[in-house]
């Protein structure tokens, strides 16, 4: 029991003097004082999340060929994003009975675009995000 107490006692210590470097929590100024800035994480825009969002979303339904359309905020969508996609979706299918499958998942697609780039022109929509 002795010999296993100081080899977790050893191991703790060999875990605790490496914690600061595993961790990224030490001191890690590169040789001659200067610390380097880490990169600022990258943002997406509002209009291109609700476009990848709309088409998420959209492809999935379209491809499913369910009529419904399931619960928006299950999806992480506002209530104007969900009228984006049940509103694209009602021309995808639209366009499928014309043109075919690919068409409508190119129309689908397309006015995901059209319709977030237009509800995000300023920023963010007016009334709030979840409007």
């Amino acid at each position: 029991m002795r010999h296993r107490n100081q080899l977790c006692a050893l191991v703790l210590t060999a875990a605790l003097a490496t914690a600061p470097a595993i961790t990224g929590c030490g001191d890690s100024a590169p040789s001659g004082g200067a610390r380097s800035k880490a990169p600022s994480p990258a943002t997406t825009p509002p209009g291109d999340l609700c476009t990848a969002l709309i088409t998420k979303w959209g492809r999935q339904i379209y491809d499913s060929g369910k009529e419904t359309y399931g619960d928006y905020q299950s999806m992480g969508l506002s209530n104007g994003q969900y009228m984006i996609l049940r509103d694209a979706l009602d021309l995808a299918r639209a366009e499928r009975e014309r043109h075919g499958t690919a068409a409508g998942r190119k129309l689908l697609a397309r006015e995901a675009r059209e319709r977030c780039e237009k509800r995000y022109r300023h920023g963010e929509p007016s009334g709030g995000p979840w409007v």
